[in-house]
């Protein structure tokens, strides 16, 4: 029985010895989640950015290919064409900038199509070898081109499918000759609902409902040997009511949440363990001391496995997966269809980038022009790139009223 005894404590005082000598580090990583092509998230049209950057339930317009192309099978106009402006960063530079066209058409009572080309200019870039060489402009950039089809299921009810090719071209010539540009493609799957106009005691109302997953698609890589990014897959819900007091006056109130479908990075680190010639660990990471994962789960997956593991992976648990979702609030107040008035406010989770601002904007229709703008003023400890940036988009109708609403 002694000899048993002493075994067990021998056994003990090894393991809290071994323990002493093994310690788990962490890396200081951030959870922000991070993707390819980021600017696909940037509110490009002046309405949406006016209303705190939301699209996916709010009425049809020129601009509905980037938040929800299954809203152009309601468009009570014919066809038309939208012009956008985003100056990004203009408090430092006046020449990075996202740009937007976008047409489309009513084909029928029931399906519509559209086109879009979307680009990013990350400005021009001067490289200097030494005095004696003449400077290199670089001018990286980045570009989509889509198309999309709508159709209307139901006299309420419409879905769409778009097709999204990406380029991402940032590498500079003069530094590796054989640099390239990245690609990849994205696929949208989108619905609406708008129901009709109903009667209640002092005013008609109407409800509207949206759902968008957006750029369904494979990583996009950069060099052969660098790792994959992927896209930014995002899932947008939505929901508003249209208040239609009379004839000339319309409120309608939206709010709108959103997520992206990419895993969350993992916590990652190593055991430190005691070297030859140490007495205690260093707390350097060593070459026989691998990278683990301490929490989380391993984001170096298939895109595909990464929209459903997005959902269940953040180190934190099911109250670091609640601060993935990003929120929005918005209200336009329309005046004869002549005149509107926007006003919005997003938020972010401080811990997932900390995006927080309050947005204005207004519009106006002269004949079959709509002009829009928008104004942003950040409400968060981090400075937004788009702050006090004004915006504009110019809408151009043509068979405005071809179509009812049903």
């Amino acid at each position: 029985m002694k000899k048993y005894t002493i075994a067990l404590i021998t056994l003990l005082v090894f393991n809290i010895s071994n323990a002493q000598e093994e310690t788990v580090v962490f890396d200081n990583q951030s959870s922000v989640i991070t993707t390819g092509v980021p600017f696909l998230l940037i509110a490009s049209d002046a309405r949406a950015a006016g209303m705190g950057d939301m699209g996916v339930a709010t009425s049809a317009d020129a601009y509905s290919q980037q938040w929800n192309p299954a809203k152009y099978a309601f468009s009570e106009t014919k066809s038309g064409i939208g012009v956008s402006y985003t100056p990004y960063l203009s408090k430092l530079v006046n020449d990075i900038f996202l740009g937007n066209i976008t047409y489309f058409n009513r084909i029928n009572e029931g399906s519509a199509f559209a086109a879009s080309f979307k680009y990013f200019s990350l400005g021009e870039i001067e490289i200097v070898q030494d005095e004696f060489s003449e400077a290199l402009i670089e001018k990286p950039n980045e570009l989509t081109v889509d198309v999309s089809y709508s159709l209307r299921l139901a006299d309420q009810f419409s879905m769409a499918v778009a097709l999204r090719y990406l380029r991402s071209d940032l590498r500079i010539q003069a530094v590796d000759a054989n640099a390239s540009a990245a690609s990849s493609i994205g696929v949208d799957i989108a619905g609406y609902y708008q129901s009709e106009e109903e009667a209640y005691n002092d005013f008609n109302g109407r409800w509207r409902a949206g759902f968008a997953i957006q750029n369904l698609g494979p990583k996009i890589k950069y060099d052969d040997a660098g790792r994959e990014n992927f896209i930014p897959t995002n899932l947008k819900l939505g929901g508003g009511f249209d208040f239609i007091f009379d004839d000339y006056n319309k409120l309608s109130v939206t709010a709108e949440v959103n997520k992206l479908l990419v895993p969350t990075p993992p916590v990652l680190g190593f055991v430190d363990t005691v070297q030859e010639g140490d007495t205690e660990p260093n707390g350097q990471q060593d070459a026989n001391e691998p990278t683990i994962i301490v929490e989380g789960k391993d984001n170096d997956v298939s895109f595909v496995k990464g929209i459903f593991q997005s959902f269940s992976d953040a180190p934190g648990g099911f109250s670091e997966e609640l601060k993935e979702f990003t929120w929005a609030l918005g209200a336009e107040y329309k005046y004869q269809d002549s005149f509107a008035f926007r006003a919005g406010y997003f938020n972010e989770s401080e811990d997932k980038g900390a995006r927080k601002f309050f947005a204005l904007g207004a519009g106006f229709k002269y004949s079959a022009i709509d002009i829009d703008m928008s104004y942003l003023f950040s409400a968060s400890k981090v400075q937004s790139p788009l702050e006090n940036t004004l915006r504009f988009s110019l809408t151009f109708n043509f068979g405005d009223g071809e179509y009812d609403e049903y």
